[in-house]
């Protein structure tokens, strides 16, 4: 037919449900990870996904609706990709796995992260990433647990220092999300430096050298 085009003559494919579903959430993702869940709006999720807000509503029934699950879904991904690499049973190379495994999400999986740390930064203590946060390190207490009591040390103590060791890996992971340098592999080698040298030289009954 003269004067149509390739593009006007081709037919519009349509999606399935499910397809449309996982659009508007990568849509949803990528404007909440660009401009925060109060910024962003469902009539630019719409426009995005080019379609009309009705069928966001249909398929979320809302801004927060679409929130709540891409959030999920970061959490879920962030924590099963911890979990399955805490595999073996050498304490340092638990240590090296789980911490590269972070910064792995963080560099494939960046706004899902941003998403994560824009809710509820490392230094709270409340929100939906200090959760996951406490679900990693309950993970990471079981193994110095282990590693404790092999030690003599006070087992009960585990949890603790899992705290620490995880806010460490996570504060220096929310600082690497922006500077990018050096390689995750590098930084990850210095995380564990300075953990696994610092648990390798600890003492069972630390004091403080203040006033001494």
């Amino acid at each position: 037919m003269l004067g149509v085009t390739d593009s006007e003559a081709r037919p519009r494919v349509r999606m399935t449900g499910k397809e449309r579903r996982e659009q508007l959430l990568d849509v949803g993702r990528a404007l909440f990870a660009e401009k925060g869940f109060e910024v962003t709006s469902i009539e630019e999720v719409a426009a995005r996904a080019g379609v009309s807000k009705p069928v966001v509503y249909e398929h979320f029934g809302g801004k927060e609706g679409l929130y709540a699950v891409v959030v999920d879904r970061a959490m879920r991904s962030l924590l099963d990709a911890v979990i399955s690499a805490l595999t073996g049973n050498n304490p340092r190379a638990l240590v090296e796995q789980a911490t590269l495994a972070l910064l792995t999400y963080i560099e494939e999986e960046t706004d899902g992260f941003r998403i994560l740390v824009r809710d509820s930064p490392v230094a709270t203590s409340t929100g939906t990433f200090s959760s996951l946060l406490n679900d990693i390190a309950s993970q990471v207490e079981y193994v110095l647990r282990q590693e404790f009591s092999a030690r003599h040390f006070n087992a009960d103590l585990a949890g603790m220092y899992s705290q620490m060791l995880v806010g460490m890996v996570a504060l220096t992971g929310q600082w690497w999300l922006e500077v990018r340098q050096p390689s995750r592999e590098e930084v990850a080698a210095h995380l564990v430096n300075l953990g696994w040298n610092g648990l390798r030289g600890l003492v069972a009954e630390p004091t403080l050298e203040l006033g001494s």
